[in-house]
C-alpha cells in the first residue's frame, strides 16, 4: 500500500517552502565606486553598482595570485629565497635572501599580511618570472570566462594595463574559496611562520559573525578595496567593494541585507519527491527522488509551485537511478529549475506475481483509475 501520494508530498513541500516571512528591506546605500554582492555557490548577483567598470584593485590581486599558485604548485615544496625577491615596495612579510620557506608558508604571508615579497617569490617560482606568471594569471582569467580583467604583476602595485572589475573579482573569489587551502588561509586570524606572527589584515574575521575571509587592498590611486566572504544558515555570500572609504561598514551592511533577504536551500525533499505503484514486482511501490542537487538561491518568502511529469505506475524490472520522470519548479510564477526524477531503488520482477496479458491490463486499468489524478501538481 502506498505510504504517501504525490499530491501529499508536493503539498507538504509547498507548505514548508512558503512559511518564510516576507522581508521588505531595501539594499543599503554604500560609498563604493563599484560594488557587487553575490552568492558564492551559484555566482548569482544579489546587488551590483558599476560592476563592470575597469578599476585598479591593489592587493586584492593576490586572490588571483593564490588561485594560480594553488592550481599549479605543491604547497609543501620548499623555496630558497633569492635576493631579488626581497625588499619589494609596499607591504611585506620581510623575507630574507637565503632562507627557505614552503609554498604554503609564502601563501600565508601573501594573504594574511599582503606580502609583496611573498607575491614576487611565488610568481617567480610558479611562473619563472613576473612576466611568465602574469601570463598564467591572464590564462586563468580567460578560463574563468572573464573579459574585463588583465594582470601585469602578482601583487597589485599600480601598473599600466593592470585592472579588474567588481564582478570579475567576485568570480575569482568564488573560484578561490572552493580551494580548501585558500579558504583555510584567508579564514585564519593569526598564524606563526618561523619566528613571525602574521596577523590577518581583514578585521571582519574578528568583528562580523560568520565571516570566512578574504582580502584587503589599498594604494593611493586605487583607494580602499575589500573582498569579503561570510556564511549563515548554509548561505555563503561574497561582497566586493572598490574605492570605498567606508568599506568595513558597507560590507557589514550589505552582507546583513543579503542574509536577511535570501536563502540557499533545496527546493525538493531530500528523500522522496513522490511514489509510484509498481506492477508485478517484489515491492508494491517505489519512491522517486531528484537526480541532481536541488539547492537554489531563493528570495525569502518566494512562493514555490512544482509540477511532476511521471507515469501513473511502473512495471517491475527497473534499476536504481534510472530516469523515471521530471519535476518543474517555479518561484513566484517564474520558471526556476527543472530536475530529473530517478528511482530510489531497484525493483525486480516477482515470478510469483507475474500475470498474463489480460491480468496485467486489468491491474494497469485499476492503477490509472485509482492514482492517475495525483501525478501532476502545480499552478
Amino acid at each position: 500500500m502506498l505510504r504517501k501520494t504525490i499530491l501529499g508530498l508536493l503539498t507538504a513541500a509547498l507548505l514548508s517552502a512558503c512559511v518564510l516571512p516576507q522581508t521588505a528591506l531595501a539594499a543599503p546605500d554604500n560609498r563604493a565606486g563599484a560594488c557587487v554582492l553575490v552568492c558564492a555557490d551559484t555566482g548569482e548577483t544579489l546587488y551590483s553598482k558599476n560592476p563592470d567598470a575597469h578599476m585598479l584593485i591593489a592587493s586584492t590581486t593576490k586572490i588571483m595570485t593564490a588561485l594560480v599558485v594553488i592550481n599549479h604548485c605543491d604547497p609543501d615544496t620548499s623555496v630558497t629565497i633569492r635576493p631579488e625577491w626581497t625588499g619589494v615596495e609596499g607591504s611585506s612579510m620581510y623575507l630574507k635572501a637565503g632562507e627557505s620557506y614552503t609554498i604554503r608558508e609564502l601563501l600565508y604571508g601573501l594573504l594574511l599580511v599582503s606580502g609583496n615579497d611573498a607575491a614576487t617569490a611565488l610568481a617567480c617560482v610558479c611562473g619563472g618570472s613576473i612576466e611568465g606568471f602574469a601570463k598564467m594569471m591572464n590564462d586563468e582569467a580567460a578560463a574563468l570566462g572573464l573579459q574585463n580583467s588583465h594582470f601585469q604583476n602578482p601583487h597589485g602595485l599600480d601598473a599600466e594595463g593592470h585592472y579588474s572589475t567588481a564582478a570579475d573579482l567576485a568570480v575569482i573569489t568564488c573560484a578561490a574559496m572552493k580551494k580548501p587551502l585558500f579558504a583555510e588561509i584567508v579564514g585564519t586570524s593569526t598564524a606563526t611562520v618561523r619566528d613571525q606572527t602574521l596577523v590577518n589584515h581583514n578585521k571582519l574575521l574578528r568583528t562580523y559573525p560568520g565571516a570566512l575571509g578574504v582580502k584587503t587592498g589599498y594604494t593611493m590611486a586605487a583607494g580602499r578595496i575589500l573582498v569579503s566572504c561570510a556564511e549563515r544558515a548554509g548561505l555563503r555570500l561574497v561582497c566586493v567593494t572598490i574605492s570605498d572609504p567606508d568599506d568595513w561598514t558597507d560590507h557589514a551592511a550589505l552582507l546583513d541585507w543579503g542574509f536577511a533577504n535570501f536563502e540557499y536551500k533545496s527546493v525538493l525533499p531530500l528523500d522522496a519527491v513522490c511514489e509510484l505503484p509498481v506492477i508485478g514486482g517484489s515491492k508494491q511501490s517505489v519512491a522517486l527522488r531528484a537526480g541532481s542537487d536541488t539547492r537554489v538561491l531563493l528570495k525569502k518568502g518566494a512562493a514555490l509551485t512544482m509540477t511532476v511529469e511521471a507515469p501513473p505506475f511502473v512495471y517491475a524490472g527497473f534499476r536504481q537511478d534510472e530516469c523515471a520522470g521530471r519535476v518543474f519548479v517555479k518561484a513566484d510564477g517564474q520558471d526556476l529549475a527543472e530536475y530529473p526524477l530517478v528511482y530510489s531503488e531497484s525493483v525486480d520482477v516477482d515470478p510469483v506475481r507475474q500475470k498474463d496479458a489480460w491480468q496485467r491490463f486489468r491491474r494497469a486499468w485499476f492503477m490509472v483509475n485509482k492514482y492517475g489524478y495525483v501525478f501532476t501538481y502545480g499552478d
